[in-house]
């Protein structure tokens, strides 16, 4: 069975089908920034695509490889001339495997990765270093022309510092090399030392007080220059 539009040779249904569900998709899906920050698509020999296909319900769009939802879980910005990864890399803070190399990149990554706590494998240029260290990974491998950072470590299990946060914090992780501490429910403040639920009427008065009368001060001062004037 087939379709036919006015004047056209007949579409098998299969191939319709396969159509309108590709439309469905591309209407649906507004893809990230970063996914279009570099023109033109992921290669087939790419790592990306490698791992992309691997799972039915991943897709390839553009850089990207994302699940139904539109979350980014694969990235692949190589050979894309970049010397600075732009303000809108943080959107691909839930990849799982990114690749960077061939590019003239220029940052110090070590702060770059904010965030990236799924992230296990990176693929660099032979000249940049993993992003928190050879400590930070399980394995760094280096290639003529690239190297590739795998197993990103937990930090808060490898620094060995039982007492890296204070009494009423927790460690968990923030990305390669990075880590945070989080307070228990109930704690806030510097090292987690106040107890009690953090007000935000109190926080939103003083501030609203503060800048009240900071602005009373400014218009009288504007009014004294105006009147010696």
């Amino acid at each position: 069975m087939s379709l036919r539009g006015p004047g056209s040779a007949p579409i098998p249904l299969p191939l319709a089908a396969a159509l309108l569900l590709a439309l469905r998709v591309g209407r649906a899906l507004a893809l990230p920034e970063i996914c279009i920050q570099c023109p033109g698509s992921v290669g087939n020999r790419s790592e990306v695509a490698h791992y992309c296909k691997q799972t039915p319900e991943l897709m390839l769009h553009a850089r990207c490889c994302l699940n139904r939802n539109g979350t980014i879980l694969g990235l692949d910005l190589q050979n894309c001339s970049l010397k600075h990864l732009g303000p809108n890399f943080p959107q691909a803070h839930t990849a799982i495997i990114i690749d960077l190399h061939a590019n003239p990149l220029k940052d110090d990554l070590a702060s770059t990765f904010h965030g990236f706590i799924q992230l296990q494998t990176l693929i660099l240029p032979e000249d940049v270093n993993c992003p928190g260290g050879i400590n930070a990974w399980n394995t760094v491998t280096f290639y003529p022309n690239n190297q590739t950072c795998e197993g990103q470590r937990n930090l808060c299990n490898s620094t060995g510092d039982t007492e890296i946060c204070p009494e009423n914090g927790s460690c968990v992780p923030d990305g390669p090399g990075l880590l945070q501490c989080v307070c228990a429910d109930g704690f806030h403040g510097y090292k987690c030392m106040r107890q009690g639920s953090f007000s935000l009427l109190t926080f939103f008065g003083i501030l609203g007080s503060t800048t009240f009368f900071i602005s009373i001060l400014l218009w009288g001062t504007q009014r004294r220059k105006a009147k010696a004037s």
